[in-house]
C-alpha cells in the first residue's frame, strides 16, 4: 500500500470521528435543551410594594423537574407587578408572590382580600421592642386601661391580651426588614407599627387605642398557638411575689404523690368487696361422684368404687 493511500485513510477516520464527535455533542444539547424551560428571576431583591422593573429581572433555561409550581415564563408577565412577598436575588419569581397586574403598588397592594391594615401609633412601641421588630414578624398585642369608678374589680387598672399572633405589615413607612449596623448605631427610632387584621380585630384595636394603651409582645415565627391568659389586674398583683420555679416543680411532684398514694389506698381498701363479688358471682362446687368399676370373671360379676381425690383448697 503507498504512503499515498495511508494517508488517504487516516483523514478519512480523522474527518470521519470528528463528524461523529460533533453529531453526539449537537444532540446532546438538543435532548438538553428539550429538559429545561424559560423562567424569571430575580436580578436583584425586590422590594414589598415597589412596582417590579425590567432591569430587576431576566430570563434563564431552568430544568424541568426543579422549576417551582406557578413560575412566571415571561417578562412582560413579572414587569409593572408588585411582589406582596420577599423576593430575593436569584429567586424564580412565582405568581403566588406577585398582585396583579393593574395593582397600584404600596401597601394596599400586599393586603389580601378580606383583611385590613391597622397602624398603632403609640410611645411605648419604640421604647419597648425598637431595632428588634421589623416587617413579617408576629406579636401579641397588649392592652392596658385605667380602673373606672369606686366599684372597680381591677384594684385600679388591668392589663390583657387582646389580639394574639398578628402579623406585622410595616414598621413606620417601611415595608421591608431595614439594614440595622451590626454595632447598633442607626436602630429605628419607631413611632408607627401597622398590622395586618380582620375588621373585628381592627375595631377592637381603635377602640384600645382611644381608651387605652396598646403595647406589642414579640413571638416565635414558630409558635403558632393560641396561648391561654388572664387578664392581669392591679388587684391581683397587689403583694403578689413569684415563686422560683424550683418550689412551683416540687408542689406539683408532691401533689402527684398524694394523689398516687389516695389511689393505692383506695384500691386497698376496695379490695375485699371486690373479692366477696367475684366469689358471689362464682356458682356452688358439686360434691365430686365416686366412679364405678365392674368386673367379670367368669360367671362372677364384681363391683369397686373409686373415690376420687379432693381438689386442693386453693383450686375450689
Amino acid at each position: 500500500m503507498s504512503l499515498r493511500t495511508v494517508l488517504v485513510i487516516t483523514l478519512a477516520l480523522v474527518f470521519g470521528g470528528s463528524a461523529a464527535v460533533g453529531v453526539n455533542l449537537l444532540r446532546s444539547q438538543e435532548a438538553k435543551a428539550d429538559n429545561t424551560v424559560p423562567v424569571v428571576m430575580a436580578v436583584s431583591d425586590l422590594h414589598l410594594g415597589s412596582k417590579v422593573s425590567a432591569e430587576q429581572v431576566k430570563v434563564v433555561n431552568y430544568p424541568k423537574d426543579v422549576v417551582p409550581p406557578g413560575a412566571v415564563t415571561r417578562l412582560e408577565d413579572a414587569t409593572d407587578r408588585v411582589p406582596i412577598q420577599s423576593v430575593l436575588k436569584d429567586e424564580i419569581l412565582v405568581e403566588r408572590k406577585l398582585a396583579p397586574k393593574n395593582s397600584l403598588g404600596g401597601l394596599a397592594s400586599i393586603i389580601p382580600e378580606g383583611m385590613r391594615a391597622f397602624t398603632i401609633h403609640t410611645p411605648h412601641v419604640a421604647s419597648q421592642l425598637a431595632g428588634f421588630i421589623t416587617p413579617g414578624n408576629k406579636v401579641d398585642v397588649l392592652l392596658t386601661m385605667q380602673g373606672i369608678g369606686p366599684n372597680d374589680r381591677t384594684g385600679g387598672a388591668s392589663t390583657s391580651t387582646l389580639l394574639q399572633n398578628v402579623k406585622i405589615l410595616a414598621v413606620d413607612k417601611n415595608l421591608d426588614t431595614p439594614t440595622v449596623d451590626p454595632k447598633g448605631n442607626n436602630a429605628p427610632a419607631l413611632q408607627s407599627v401597622t398590622l395586618l387584621v380582620t375588621p373585628d380585630q381592627a375595631a377592637k384595636l381603635d377602640l384600645g387605642q382611644n381608651r387605652g394603651t396598646l403595647h406589642l409582645s414579640l413571638r416565635s415565627p414558630n409558635d403558632n398557638d393560641a396561648a391561654v391568659t388572664r387578664p392581669a389586674t392591679l388587684k391581683d398583683m397587689e403583694f403578689y411575689q413569684e415563686r422560683p420555679w424550683g418550689e412551683q416543680a416540687k408542689d406539683v411532684i408532691n401533689a402527684l404523690g398524694k394523689l398516687w398514694e389516695g389511689r393505692k389506698k383506695e384500691e386497698k381498701e376496695e379490695e375485699p368487696a371486690r373479692l366477696a363479688k367475684v366469689n358471689r358471682k362464682r356458682p356452688p362446687a358439686t360434691p365430686p361422684q365416686p366412679m364405678e368399676i365392674r368386673t367379670l370373671r367368669g360367671r362372677t360379676n364384681g363391683l369397686v368404687l373409686v373415690e376420687p381425690i379432693p381438689a386442693p383448697e386453693e383450686d375450689r
